[in-house]
């Protein structure tokens, strides 16, 4: 957050700043209730990562992320995963953009117990909120002269869920002829991700795949503190960097520089985006 003020107040940037401590670790943070009021409150947030931790999570709960995105509907949230000069990779000029839908799929939260050893797990998927997040990959790609949008999915086996998914995302790009569009089953996108990721420009999925796939995104460009987020409502905005492997840096603390700090070119972007947000 220093590092955050700095850039602005370098910049000339006119922002203030309200902090609040919201910690998954922590005893004596804010609630995610008072972090909500806040952001409705300011419009914009910068988030740090909020570790849910899973021995303490009771049945019916949600973590503190997921709450965050519902609540102020934050239904787009973006990656943008890009090469930077001075930081060797096995692949070089990737300048990917990972759109992901926020609000359902897995992350519902709808699982119950009917029996003891058998649990139904709600995976829900809607015509309306997979256009919003189709159109507004389109919408992206044709603002940011980008050439592509790819749509990630599993329809091959859930032909119903990620079968609706597929087709409004055909029903958008049939109205966007002048930029390309293809899908992918996520198996392979993942395999298409490490081994080529130069074909991919823009990339529209539901939210686990999505999670999955951005975490690759960020790996293959140094690490997730590298990468900027952000998380797009129709009222509220909250950035962030890629969420970290927590508990890859409880045990590899010797290698942790790119998975636990955001870089400072992640910091100067983050900037950039909150700036020019809060201009708009």
């Amino acid at each position: 957050m220093v590092h955050v003020k700095d850039v602005l107040r370098h910049a000339g940037a006119p922002i203030d700043f309200e902090e609040l401590l919201l910690s998954g670790e922590r005893e004596d943070a804010e609630s995610v209730e008072q972090a909500i009021i806040a952001v409705k409150r300011n419009g914009v947030a910068l988030k740090g990562n909020i570790h849910t931790d899973l021995d303490k999570l009771q049945i019916g709960d949600k973590s503190d992320n997921v709450t965050l995105r519902k609540n102020l509907d934050l239904f787009a949230n973006i990656v943008h995963c890009k090469s930077y000069p001075g930081i060797n990779t096995r692949h070089n000029a990737i300048d990917i953009v990972i759109i992901r839908e926020n609000t359902e799929g897995e992350y519902s939260s709808l699982e119950h117990e009917n029996v003891s050893g058998v649990v139904e797990s709600l995976k829900i998927i809607t015509r309306a909120k997979s256009r919003r997040i189709a159109e507004y990959a389109f919408d992206f790609a044709r603002k940011n002269g980008r050439k592509k949008v790819t749509a990630v999915h599993k329809a091959n086996i859930m032909k119903l869920g990620d079968g609706l998914f597929l087709q409004t995302c055909r029903d958008v790009a049939a109205l966007n002829t002048d930029i390309e569009f293809e899908d992918m089953i996520v198996d392979n996108c993942c395999m298409q991700m490490v081994s080529n990721p130069n074909q991919f420009d823009v990339m529209v999925m539901p939210n686990l795949y999505g999670n999955i796939v951005s975490n690759i995104g960020a790996g293959i460009v140094g690490g997730p503190g590298i990468v900027p987020g952000q998380n797009l409502g129709d009222n509220y905005s909250v950035f962030e960097t890629v969420s970290t492997l927590f508990e890859f840096l409880t045990k590899h603390l010797q290698n942790c520089l790119s998975y636990s700090r955001p870089s400072f070119n992640t910091v100067v972007v983050l900037c950039c985006l909150i700036f020019s947000f809060i201009l708009c």
